[in-house]
């Protein structure tokens, strides 16, 4: 298939390249032209502009925030004005429900296609094809970008026909990794305080009850401290957290745990934590418990 793929960042990079690997024709646009040019070396073809991005079949974005995904869709000569009737506008960026709607509405206006397929997996997961794809939209346009996310992903789940749906459990799903490098957090902080080594103790969880990819990958980072380099930034861990509460405002559901972990980001933000890696959340319990001190971890980036 001929793919436009906007945003080469940390998980972008992986997902382009693989596409490339699985033989299909990638043009690829980034605000950072180095990027651009690591994956023509590749085989990608580079665009100038979002616009040159558009010519194909469908186009991919994958971009830090609503914000990045609105400039390129709505701005002048963006996805929505470039992109051909019958193509199809496919969003991995994790973003709100309401951009979702208003995406799927003004695609389907302009006679486009839209997808929602935001995924679950850091940026090794990306590298090596490993993702999860979570998908949305019509039956049609999502089975005809199977070979897409085969090329990307280990597995697709296809939850529903609104796009908006994928958008929402892609939310809920970081809600709930952002819960458990909170909870995890503060039992490593008890544990640590009492004089048990952390690293062992994260090693019996998750050889035990808690043998799972999200307690072994942020648990593994938390024992370490290895916070540098992010694989997924705090400021962008924050981001999530706030379109969940959204989402739950919207839809009248209560988040008090939500709620609890937004201010915990605030916190990790406010004392200089927004360029580490959002387990460093976890960081907080030892913190305030006097477990950890002098060590320079919410300073500036280095």
């Amino acid at each position: 298939m001929k793919i436009g793929f906007v945003g080469l960042g940390n998980m972008g990079a992986g997902m382009a390249a693989n596409l490339l690997a699985a033989g299909h024709e990638v043009t690829a646009f980034n605000r950072s032209p180095d990027k651009v040019a690591a994956l023509a070396e590749r085989g990608a073809r580079a665009a100038r502009t979002v616009a040159e991005a558009c010519g194909g079949d469908l186009v991919i974005t994958m971009l830090a925030n609503d914000d990045a995904v609105e400039a390129v869709t709505f701005g002048s000569d963006g996805i929505l004005t470039a992109l051909g009737a019958g193509a199809t506008h496919v969003s991995s960026s994790t973003i709100s429900v309401a951009l979702a709607e208003r995406l799927t509405d003004a695609h389907g206006a302009a006679g486009q296609g839209f997808v929602a397929a935001p995924v679950f997996g850091r940026p090794d997961a990306a590298e090596a094809a490993k993702l999860f794809v979570v998908a949305a939209g019509e039956p049609a346009a999502v089975q005809a970008l199977s070979p897409v996310f085969d090329a990307i992903g280990q597995r697709t789940f296809v939850v529903a026909e609104q796009p908006k749906a994928a958008s929402l459990v892609k939310l809920s799903g970081n809600f709930l990794i952002a819960s458990v490098i909170e909870s995890l957090g503060e039992a490593m902080a008890l544990v640590e305080k009492a004089g048990i080594d952390k690293q062992e103790y994260v090693e019996l969880l998750t050889s035990t009850l808690f043998n799972a990819p999200v307690y072994k990958t942020y648990g593994g980072l938390m024992a370490r401290e290895q916070f540098e380099p992010a694989g997924f930034a705090a400021s962008l861990g924050l981001k999530d957290i706030r379109l969940v509460l959204a989402a739950g405002e919207s839809l009248q559901v209560p988040l008090p745990v939500a709620s609890l972990v937004r201010d915990r980001f605030l916190t990790l933000l406010a004392n200089g934590g927004e360029h580490l890696d959002w387990s460093a959340l976890g960081k907080l319990a030892s913190l305030e418990a006097g477990v950890a001190k002098g060590n320079g971890l919410f300073g500036p980036a280095r």
